[in-house]
């Protein structure tokens, strides 16, 4: 690993650790040229999550315009910006458990609406009523009574 500091490319690894529930490593190293310490992140690479559109288009998956929505719908709750990496971190891993090249937004949101379901129920009935496109009073009381 080349040195940010001297360029040299030699170094060692003086510490270890997982990060973000076992996806990536973060490694502490010191360069062996000028002794200086730095972070680096190991990741499983992975193809593109492709992302199935309602009107058949197809796109590359956007995380933040997930995290966009989710924070829209956490808006004055007590949900903390990590909670709501944690969900994205384990929708994604969902999404490449399932072993799928495309997947629709459907099976996303669903996914997102059981998170926050468990996580803040007011935050899930603003989220679900985005995504399904509630119309009127009665489909939000529907919802809550399934609750």
């Amino acid at each position: 690993m080349k040195c940010p500091f001297c360029g040299h490319l030699e170094d060692k690894v003086v510490d270890s650790r997982s990060k973000q529930n076992g996806l990536a490593i973060r490694r502490r190293r010191e360069c062996l040229g000028c002794n200086e310490r730095f972070t680096t992140y190991e990741y499983i690479e992975r193809a593109p999550l492709m992302v199935k559109k309602g009107d058949r288009r197809t796109e590359e998956f956007d995380r933040e315009k997930l995290k966009s929505g989710i924070m829209l719908a956490t808006v004055k709750r007590n949900v903390s910006s990590e909670a709501i990496d944690n969900i994205i971190n384990e929708v994604v891993e969902k999404c490449h458990e399932l072993g799928k090249q495309d997947i629709s937004t459907s099976e996303i949101g669903e996914m997102v609406m059981n998170k926050l379901r468990q996580l803040d129920e007011v935050a899930y009935i603003r989220f679900a009523s985005v995504y399904r496109e509630f119309q009127d009073l009665g489909a939000f009381k529907r919802e809550i009574d399934k609750m």
